[in-house]
């Protein structure tokens, strides 16, 4: 794959290469006695299977339930409010571990909390159709969503580390992956409902078994720690040649912070609700399903030429614009003829939660480091999904009380707006360290 430059640092010439501390190596050096060697390419290959596989798991435990939100409801005896409360789980979960994962990838190292992450996926996926009441299930829902938050921040630094020079190409591939699981739960999660008999438990269950798989590939990297240090902008013990930088001065974080949690808000609010606006609206619940697929399934082409397209332009302003005038017409026509459109709807809103992918690719482009990587993408990512927790709430408590779809879509539509301004804030061409 192509070199993509402008997400490193300058190589330095030998006359302006930093001096090192006696005993340490680089990912080119001859390995020294006792020292880790550095990263193979078959190590590579596996640090890239686990990407795919940990993304594949990351959003069937919101979709899925997405998909039987009504049957979940009334098994469990919940209001629409608490359903609402329920869809704002996923960012909650997000925001409060997210934070944690810098401190447990430098206790651990990230390939660790990654596996860790992947088995509380896991395990929560096996508990929750076991639930018996909603505080039961928000539990084990919980469970799953702290694995998943932890390996959300951790994505882009994997990536940073392991893949200094394709930034944009892993995080298409990843990106990718999250899409295709995202549209795959989605899409299968009602007919293998119906085809184990009916029984929503088993139909969320069944995606423990994916979770399950995504654990393996992390399972050798666990004492890869020593490698991980041989790389680029990593954790070697050398002095980093830009200071660690505190994010809450920097204007560009912020920026990043907020754009990361509009683009969540309508995610979420589409991920937990657009397949009951199709019902309400008297689509079948197969085909609602199927159209929440077909939203995410739009990720999976475009989650992978954002990114490289993203890397190649000084300014990520246009692609943000370009992204969100699709979600403005998306919900537009869903406001007016959501049955009747329903296809072209769900294709221009899939468009538009390509603003994931774009922000990921930010956060590995605003920083030079591996290091700022590291804080800004918790940053980020804790005060966006924070940012986004009212909304999927607050949508829930709008349609109980106004008995219809009206005064939630016009919400969801209104969010576009301040998110192209601030998307474009942060699509500017600078970055964290220069800023504090």
């Amino acid at each position: 794959m192509p070199d993509e430059p402008k997400t490193l640092d300058p190589a330095p010439t030998p006359a302006q290469t930093p001096a090192r501390p006696a005993g340490t190596t680089t990912a080119g050096d001859p390995p020294a006695p006792g020292r880790p060697a550095p990263p193979r390419r078959g190590l590579l290959g596996l640090v890239a299977v686990g990407l795919v596989l940990a993304a594949l798991n990351l959003r069937p435990a919101i979709t899925s339930l997405g998909a039987l939100l009504e049957e979940v409801s009334a098994d469990l005896h919940m209001s629409g409010s608490v359903a609402g409360v329920l869809t704002s789980v996923p960012p909650l979960c997000f925001a409060v571990f997210g934070i944690t994962a810098p401190r447990l990838a430098r206790r651990f190292g990230p390939a660790a909390v990654v596996c860790a992450g992947m088995a509380a996926i896991f395990t929560g996926l096996l508990l929750r159709p076991f639930a018996t009441g909603t505080a039961a299930f928000l539990a084990a829902s919980a469970l799953a969503l702290m694995g998943i938050a932890v390996s959300n921040v951790l994505m882009p630094v994997i990536v940073k580390r392991y893949f200094p020079d394709r930034v944009g190409s892993m995080t298409g591939l990843y990106s990718m992956a999250l899409a295709l699981g995202t549209s795959l739960a989605a899409a299968a999660t009602v007919p293998m409902t119906d085809a184990l008999g009916g029984d929503w438990r088993l139909g969320l269950g069944v995606w423990a078994a994916l979770a399950a798989v995504a654990v393996l590939p992390w399972l050798p990297l666990l004492r890869d720690r020593g490698t991980d240090t041989a790389l680029p902008a990593a954790t070697a013990p050398r002095r980093p040649r830009h200071p660690a930088p505190r994010i809450t001065r920097s204007r560009t974080a912020w920026a990043l912070g907020v754009f990361f949690g509009l683009q969540a808000t309508g995610a979420y609010i589409t991920m937990g609700w657009m397949p009951q606006i199709f019902r309400d609206a008297g689509v079948p619940a197969a085909t609602a399903g199927v159209l929440l697929a077909v939203t995410m399934v739009m990720g999976v082409p475009l989650a992978f030429v954002i990114p490289r397209l993203a890397t190649r332009m000084k300014n990520q302003g246009p692609i943000v614009v370009a992204l969100g005038l699709c979600g403005l017409t998306g919900y537009t026509g869903l406001f007016l003829a959501p049955a009747s459109g329903a296809w072209v709807w769900a294709v221009l809103l899939g468009v538009s939660n390509c603003s994931f992918p774009l922000a990921l690719t930010m956060i590995g482009m605003r920083s030079r480091t591996g290091a700022g990587v590291v804080r800004l993408s918790a940053f980020a990512q804790s005060v966006g999904y924070l940012i986004s927790i009212p909304g999927p709430l607050l949508v829930g408590v709008l349609y109980q009380h106004s008995g219809g779809w009206g005064l939630p879509i016009v919400l969801m539509g209104g969010l576009m707006v301040p998110q192209m301004i601030i998307g474009t804030l942060a699509g500017r061409d600078r970055t964290v360290e220069d800023e504090c």
